[in-house]
């Protein structure tokens, strides 16, 4: 369905789907525990399905993706920085048979890769994550995976620990860019590679930082439950050494716990959530300070950032939108201040404070127009404000909506 279904809210989504199952209202209703009033309500836009836990289970109800309720993926618009060729190189770089296993790889480099330029190129795929350049890591990543395997089975001792850790960070770095523009079965390729990757190479920081990315996976495709008991196992593991962490170590930690908090709202469970939301607030008290450690942006702004994001999660708007207006989030990284914005946005627009809403997508689209573009939440907002409309919707919403792809764009 994508291009028709980038189109349609959600709701219209659902009947989509719903008639080609053959199923009556009635059942799809009963399949989720909802009355048949609500069902209609939801499928002509008079109840607005903002909260994933809800739309993955229609998903599953449906027999489809959560990805397919949300119109995911989004197209990858071509720039200077992604060049002509973006997801495809990247599905070719990390489906080529050879990474497999050493036996079916070519013979190793004369000139193994070398790991200060690898280092460098690494953090310069993660950096673009943060800085939400999406096209840029992706035009980039192919090649840093390829040099980093290379490495990998180039050197030997501690140098192909190094080589691993390196590795498993670029297998990160393309797990959370397609997570970020609704790839999300690529993503758990790379998760799954880089998790290996970061075993190999002996440093548990690395290993706490790939659980991370597995459960951002767990939580794209709507295994909510799952990305629980991931992050209740990770933290299990990574819970002995607390007593002696570094710093890096505690914010991945912490960040781990950030996740799982996601999680846990979008299954709907709240005292988990809550104690998730604890855990991360101690680590981040332990560390006294916000900081950029491992990419994580980690530290008691993060933190309340998913304060806000949990309560929009669990249905609780006012407490989005007064919490989160309160949160400066001015230090953080791009892509945290941007996906703070989003929350913030759904949470004013739930409250018919729609002006305010749609200066607030405004300004998050100047920031980082490729995150907004491939948000689901963007792209529902928009539609639902055009759908709510009588006549014509405003021009700054129009000129959005074409911007974004979504409605009568060309």
């Amino acid at each position: 369905m994508r291009g028709l279904a980038e189109n349609l809210t959600i709701g219209e989504r659902v009947a989509w789907y719903r008639r080609r199952r053959g199923l009556s209202q009635e059942v799809l209703a009963g399949l989720v525990g909802r009355t048949t009033d609500w069902l209609s309500k939801a499928e002509n836009n008079r109840i607005e399905l903002d909260r994933l836990s809800v739309i993955s289970s229609l998903a599953e109800a449906l027999d489809v993706t959560l990805g397919d309720l949300l119109a995911e993926p989004t197209l990858m618009g071509w720039s200077t920085d992604s060049g002509h060729r973006t997801v495809a190189a990247l599905r070719g770089a990390l489906m080529d048979y050879k990474q497999l296993t050493p036996l079916l790889g070519a013979a190793p480099e004369s000139e193994p890769p070398d790991l200060q330029d690898l280092r460098t190129n690494v953090s310069e795929v993660l950096d673009a994550y943060q800085a939400s350049r999406y096209g840029f890591a992706t035009r980039r990543l192919p090649l840093v995976v390829n040099d980093a395997l290379a490495a990998s089975r180039s050197y030997s001792g501690h140098e192909r620990e190094e080589a691993h850790a390196l590795l498993a960070l670029a297998y990160h770095g393309a797990a959370m860019v397609l997570g970020k523009v609704g790839e999300a079965e690529l993503a758990w390729v790379a998760a799954d590679r880089g998790l290996t990757a970061a075993q190999h190479s002996g440093r548990s920081v690395v290993t706490g930082s790939l659980f991370r990315a597995v459960t951002h996976c767990l939580l794209a495709t709507g295994r909510f439950s799952s990305a629980v008991d991931l992050v209740n196992d990770a933290a299990a593991v990574m819970q002995p050494a607390l007593g002696h962490a570094s710093e890096d170590y505690l914010s991945v930690y912490g960040t781990l716990f950030l996740a799982g908090a996601m999680a846990a709202a979008r299954a709907e469970d709240r005292a988990t959530t809550q104690s998730f939301l604890r855990e991360a607030d101690e680590t981040a008290q332990r560390l006294g300070a916000d900081a950029n450690r491992m990419w994580t942006a980690f530290g008691p702004t993060n933190v309340a950032i998913h304060c806000v994001a949990t309560a929009g999660e669990l249905g609780d708007i006012q407490i989005a939108a007064d919490l989160g207006a309160r949160v400066d989030t001015s230090g953080m990284p791009v892509e945290r201040r941007v996906r703070h914005s989003l929350e913030v946005a759904r949470a004013l627009s739930a409250w018919n404070r729609t002006d305010e809403a749609l200066t607030i997508l405004l300004d998050a689209e100047q920031t980082a127009p490729e995150q907004v573009r491939h948000h689901y939440m963007s792209r529902e907002l928009v539609i639902g404000w055009i759908r709510g409309t009588r006549g014509r919707p405003s021009l700054p919403v129009s000129d959005l909506a074409r911007r974004l792809g979504v409605v009568g764009g060309s």
